[in-house]
């Protein structure tokens, strides 16, 4: 059994630790609260774009436009050239959360086609370079603090990879916010764009008689990427808030596993102090008795 000093070291040493992992959740959950504000904040531009490209669809559902899927793939799915933008996390401390994502990202990239790997954060970045995965573009932007400015530079980026044809698809892994409690890494296609996806969730809104010049080509020419700029950055903040809300649960799990350690070594640390103070009555009263006999003779 280890005596009373090394168990108070160690004691001393888990309640730095959980002042590490209290002040950790405190700042996470600052972090996620403002960067849920931020993008609630500028939800009412993109749902306004949304519902601009519905109006166009809904009015000329034949519209034929570059950032849309074709009715026929003009290629075989071995053939394609897929992008997949990567949005992982700077650092660790925050369960599966990097995990997850890592891992779809390495689904999707086993599968058929032509791969291009657009990576958004360290730990994906070194996850990809040890392994000896090649990375088309390494965006160089802390994932810590997502921003419009970012999210357009990144989605002109890979708007000129797709306008220029070297991509046939874009897709993004990222984690989303399922509540307030649970995240979820998915992989969605962000080019080309489904029409299946737009004109189903502003059915009931009276729209009046609309008139696109020069060309309803043209019009979807100058919203989509503004809509793509605005997805990205909605993935960032839903990433971002991930991240936190994962972090917070480990370092809660972490302050937990901290206390119920204090506890037993709280108890341990008892024993071994009653063990001493038995050990030093023992002596006492032998060397008493050693005394006694020692007069007697």
């Amino acid at each position: 059994m280890a005596n009373t000093r090394e168990i108070q070291t160690r004691m001393k040493s888990i309640q730095d630790t959980m002042k590490i992992t209290n002040a950790m959740y405190m700042i996470s959950s600052s972090k996620m609260k403002k960067a849920r504000k931020n993008l609630s904040d500028a939800e009412p531009y993109f749902y306004t774009l949304q519902m601009a490209i519905e109006r166009i669809l809904r009015h000329l559902p034949d519209v034929m436009n570059q950032y849309f899927e074709p009715d026929e793939a003009d290629c075989k799915k071995e053939e394609k050239r897929i992008g997949y933008l990567v949005v992982t996390a700077d650092k660790g401390l925050a369960g599966a959360y990097n995990h997850n994502v890592i891992k779809l990202a390495q689904e999707a990239l086993d599968r058929p086609g032509n791969h291009m790997l657009f990576i958004l954060g360290d730990i994906g970045r070194q996850y990809f370079v040890k392994r000896g995965v090649e990375i088309e573009q390494d965006f160089q932007y802390t994932v810590q603090n997502p921003t419009m400015s970012r999210a357009r530079n990144i989605a002109e980026s890979l708007l000129e990879y797709y306008n220029s044809h070297k991509l046939d698809e874009i897709h993004i892994v990222y984690t989303k916010m399922v509540n307030a409690m649970q995240t979820e890494a998915e992989t969605l296609q962000l080019l080309p764009l489904k029409k299946a996806n737009f004109g189903k969730q502003f059915v009931d809104v009276h729209m009046e008689e609309i008139a696109l010049w020069p060309s309803a080509d043209a019009v979807l020419q100058n919203i989509v990427p503004n809509y793509i700029a605005g997805f990205i950055y909605g993935a960032l903040v839903e990433s971002y808030c991930s991240e936190q809300n994962s972090r917070m649960m480990a370092m809660e799990a972490a302050t937990t596993s901290a206390k119920d350690m204090l506890k037993d070594l709280s108890v341990a640390y008892n024993r071994a102090r009653q063990a001493a103070i038995t050990q030093e009555l023992t002596e006492v009263i032998s060397g008493a008795k050693a005394q006694k006999k020692k007069k007697k003779h």
